[in-house]
């Protein structure tokens, strides 16, 4: 799983990504969901240049239609409430256990 990640994760779901023009289901499942996490990610907490505003972020990912599987796409914004709990938490406890 982590090997079709690692290779699959630029895939789009309109074939449009790389190294393997990929599209659909042809993605494997697990890169198919990590490329939706991995471009929120990406805007938010930019390392280099200026983070997005989540608005911002989550217009940009509407409107780049064909990259995401649309139903994982869906679930992420349905549950990003959730994700944003187990982030704070995740991140407070690494914190914690660095202090």
């Amino acid at each position: 799983m982590a090997a079709d990640v690692a290779e699959y994760h630029h895939e789009r779901w309109d074939g449009k990504g790389y190294p393997a023009g990929l599209s659909g289901n042809a993605i494997p499942l697990a890169a198919r969901i990590c490329a939706v996490a991995d471009v929120y990610d990406a805007l938010v907490n930019r390392s280099y240049g200026v983070a997005k505003t989540e608005e911002e972020v989550l217009r940009h990912m509407r409107e780049d239609i064909g990259h995401f599987d649309p139903d994982i796409f869906t679930c992420f914004i349905n549950s990003l409430s959730v994700i944003k709990i187990i982030q704070k938490y995740l991140k407070d406890k690494i914190c914690d256990q660095l202090q």
